[in-house]
């Protein structure tokens, strides 16, 4: 039997005309010549969709960081005006004073962090209380209007791998529970490549935003309060409340007995008094989380100011390493120099020799 007959025997036959079939081809071939190349300057619009995949922007993500802070304070006013804290310690702090948590810290962290998450999904976002768990979480929209009038903002595009974001969802909670609202804040900071750009701090109580894009523009709140030509001509260091004594001594050794001290609860708090000129300088002496200073170290840079740890080093908010700046800080305005040299000499004169 024939192959002919045999494949006719199993079934029908198929029979593929080759013209046709090459004439198929070339003309494949010949629309995939044509779109590389006379089409190859529509090539970086479809490139460029595809790097967007992976950066940022950063104009929304101050929108949102202003939100998120604005959110956050909300929760906590609904909290302290129901007050229901549901007041628990987390321990003891290096200072030996009670570290506590409440309702308002856990509710304005699943509002601050999942609406942010939700908008931003690949973003690295590290808050205070990243232990809590969330459910039923009222997240948000975009909403341009929370930026004034007059900021114009462009659509700035960073790497998503080099953008971390630090949430405080409650800064001085210790004194939340004791009706010190003045000194209670959120906050919320972006850093890009560890350097930290954009800071937000919301102070629920008075109502206020202070946020800072660095190079770029400002709230309308921080510029009224941050004075054309600040006074720095006598030392006003802010201090926390919570282990005063330790820095006042440090004060008065390096600054002299004539240095006045600012005694003040929140590492927020403390920022904004020294960009309202209430303070010459913020002195912190111990360990301090990164989410409690971030926002204002942002914001002081916008301002031409500085913040640097007590080795007068610049504190690094990137993805690496621990969350605890562990040397201490000083924030300036003003001479910034001039007062982390006295520490730096102060503190190498005092430093007992290591034993060999």
């Amino acid at each position: 039997m024939s192959y002919t007959k045999r494949r006719e025997k199993m079934g029908r036959t198929i029979h593929i005309h080759r013209v046709p079939a090459a004439i198929a081809l070339i003309t494949i071939t010949l629309i995939i010549v044509y779109f590389v190349n006379f089409h190859a300057d529509e090539r970086p619009a479809v490139y460029g969709l595809l790097r967007n995949q992976n950066k940022v922007n950063l104009r929304k993500l101050l929108i949102g960081a202003i939100q998120a802070a604005q959110r956050g304070g909300l929760e906590v006013l609904d909290v302290a005006q129901s007050r229901d804290l549901r007041e628990r310690s987390k321990g003891k702090t290096d200072e030996g004073a009670n570290d506590p948590f409440t309702d308002a810290d856990g509710r304005s962290h699943c509002v601050m962090k999942e609406g942010l998450h939700r908008i931003f999904p690949r973003v690295k976002i590290y808050s205070e209380e990243d232990k809590e768990s969330c459910s039923n979480v009222n997240t948000f929209d975009l909403d341009p209007t929370v930026l004034h009038e007059t900021a114009n903002l462009p659509n700035e595009l960073v790497d998503i791998k080099d953008v971390t974001v630090w949430i405080d969802p409650l800064d001085a909670t210790q004194e939340f529970t004791e009706k010190l609202y003045q000194y209670v804040t959120t906050m919320v900071c972006v850093a890009v490549k560890g350097k930290p750009i954009i800071g937000v701090i919301h102070s629920p109580f008075i109502g206020q935003t202070a946020w800072a894009w660095v190079d770029h523009s400002m709230s309308e709140y921080l510029a009224s309060i941050h004075p054309v030509n600040p006074d720095s001509s006598k030392p006003l260091i802010t201090v926390s409340r919570s282990h005063a004594g330790s820095v006042k001594d440090l004060t008065r050794n390096v600054f002299g007995e004539e240095s006045e001290i600012l005694t003040a609860a929140g590492a927020g708090y403390k920022v904004l008094q020294v960009i309202s000129n209430n303070a010459t300088a913020y002195l912190h002496s111990t360990k301090i989380k990164k989410w409690d200073i971030c926002a204002g170290d942002a914001i002081l840079n916008a301002l031409g100011g500085a913040m640097t740890n007590l080795n007068d080093e610049l504190i690094d908010y990137g993805p690496e390493g621990s969350p605890v700046n562990d040397q201490g800080l000083l924030a300036t305005l003003k001479n910034h120099d001039e007062y982390i040299e006295k520490l730096m000499e102060y503190r190498k004169s005092h430093t007992a020799p290591a034993h060999r």
